[in-house]
C-alpha cells in the first residue's frame, strides 16, 4: 500500500484575483520524487510582483519558491533521506540539454521552476506557500547545518543564491570599489557577499530604512564617483542609466533586478569599447551558488543579523494580507 495514499496537504492556490486555501491530495512519488514538508517559506519580491499585477504567471498556481523543510518521503531512486532539513533550487532541470551541458542549466530548455507552475498542470504541488510540496527529480537539493535557524536558511534558495551568482559574475572583487543598487534582500546579501571578499562597498536606496539595513551588514552609503563594479538589484532603468557613466576602465556591470518589462536604457558603444567595460545580466543560478548560498549563511550566521532581516511567521491562512500588504524586506509564512 502506498503510504501517501489518501494524504492530503493544505495549500494556498493563486486564483489571479485572491489566494484560496484548499486541500490536495499528494500524489504517489515517481522515480526521484522528494517529498518535503514545508516547515517555513519567506515570500519573494517576484510573488509581490505576480499579485499586484507587475508579473504574469500561470492561473491557478501555487506560488513560493524561497523555503526550508524536512523531507518525509521519497520515490524509487531517490538519493535524499527521509528526515532530512533542506533547501531546494528554484529550477528543475534535464541536466542532458545543450545549456545544461554547457553549463547554463538555468536556462535548461525544457526548465520548469518552484513555485511557477500551473496548478492544473502535472505538478500541482509545486510551491512553498503549502504545506507540501514535491520536488522532482533534477531538483537540487542542500541540506541545512543544524546551526541555522529555520528563518535564515529559507532565503537561500532564491535571495542568497541569486546574490551569489551575481558576484560570480562580478568577478574579482577583493579591494575593488562597489555600488550596490537597490538594498532588499538581495542587495543586503550582496552587501555581505562583497564585505567578506574585501571590497570596498557602497550602497543605493531610495528608501532609507533599506540603505540602513545595507549599511549593518557592512556597507557605506553612496556618494557618487567612479567605481569597479556596479551591481544592480533595482530594475530601475533611471539608475541603471545613472550607473554606465560611473564605471571605470574595466569596470563591470551586472544586472539582476531587471525582471519585468521596463524602459529602454541607453549605452554608449563608443564608452564601452574605450573603457573596456562588461555588461551582464543574471537571471536564476547554478546548482552551485545554492550550494555556496548555504555555506556563506552558515558562515556568516554568528556574523550578521540574518533571523532580524525576515518577519515572524505567520499562518498559512493570512498568506493573502501578507501577499497584498507590499514589501518588506522578506515576511514569512509558516505552514
Amino acid at each position: 500500500m502506498d503510504p501517501l495514499e489518501g494524504r492530503v496537504s493544505r495549500t494556498a492556490v493563486w486564483t489571479g484575483a485572491d489566494i484560496e486555501m484548499r486541500e490536495v491530495p499528494v500524489p504517489a512519488l515517481c522515480d526521484g520524487d522528494v517529498l518535503v514538508r514545508v516547515r517555513l517559506a519567506t515570500v519573494c519580491g517576484s510573488d509581490l510582483h505576480t499579485v499586484s499585477g507587475r508579473r504574469c504567471g500561470p492561473v491557478p498556481s501555487v506560488l513560493g519558491h524561497e523555503g526550508v523543510g524536512e523531507i518525509v518521503a521519497v520515490g524509487p531512486h531517490a538519493t535524499s533521506d527521509v528526515g532530512e532539513r533542506v533547501v531546494w533550487s528554484v529550477t528543475r532541470v534535464c541536466h542532458e540539454c545543450d545549456r545544461c551541458r554547457s553549463g547554463r542549466t538555468a536556462k535548461c530548455r525544457s526548465v520548469t521552476k518552484v513555485g511557477h507552475e500551473p496548478f492544473t498542470g502535472p505538478w500541482p504541488l509545486s510551491g512553498t506557500y503549502s504545506e507540501y510540496i514535491v520536488l522532482p527529480a533534477g531538483t537540487e537539493l542542500v541540506p541545512v547545518p543544524d546551526l541555522l535557524p529555520d528563518v535564515v536558511a529559507a532565503p537561500a534558495a532564491c535571495a542568497t543564491a541569486t546574490a551569489a551568482a551575481v558576484i560570480d559574475a562580478a568577478g574579482y572583487l577583493e579591494g575593488r570599489r562597489v555600488v550596490v543598487c537597490g538594498a532588499g534582500m538581495l542587495g543586503v546579501t550582496a552587501v555581505a557577499m562583497c564585505v567578506e571578499v574585501g571590497a570596498e562597498v557602497a550602497v543605493l536606496d531610495v528608501d532609507a530604512r533599506r540603505t540602513a539595513w545595507a549599511e549593518r551588514f557592512g556597507a557605506v552609503a553612496d556618494e557618487g564617483g567612479p567605481v569597479d563594479v556596479a551591481l544592480d538589484f533595482s530594475g530601475s532603468s533611471e539608475a541603471i542609466a545613472a550607473l554606465v557613466p560611473r564605471l571605470d576602465i574595466g569596470g563591470r556591470l551586472v544586472l539582476a533586478g531587471s525582471v519585468a518589462p521596463a524602459a529602454a536604457v541607453p549605452v554608449d558603444p563608443e564608452a564601452v569599447v574605450r573603457g573596456w567595460l562588461t555588461i551582464s545580466g543574471v537571471h536564476n543560478y547554478e546548482p552551485r551558488h545554492l550550494r555556496e548560498a548555504v555555506a556563506f549563511l552558515t558562515r556568516t550566521v554568528a556574523v550578521h543579523p540574518w533571523a532580524e532581516l525576515v518577519d515572524a511567521p505567520v499562518p498559512l491562512d493570512v498568506l493573502g494580507e501578507v501577499l497584498h500588504r507590499g514589501p518588506g524586506l522578506r515576511a514569512a509564512v509558516a505552514p
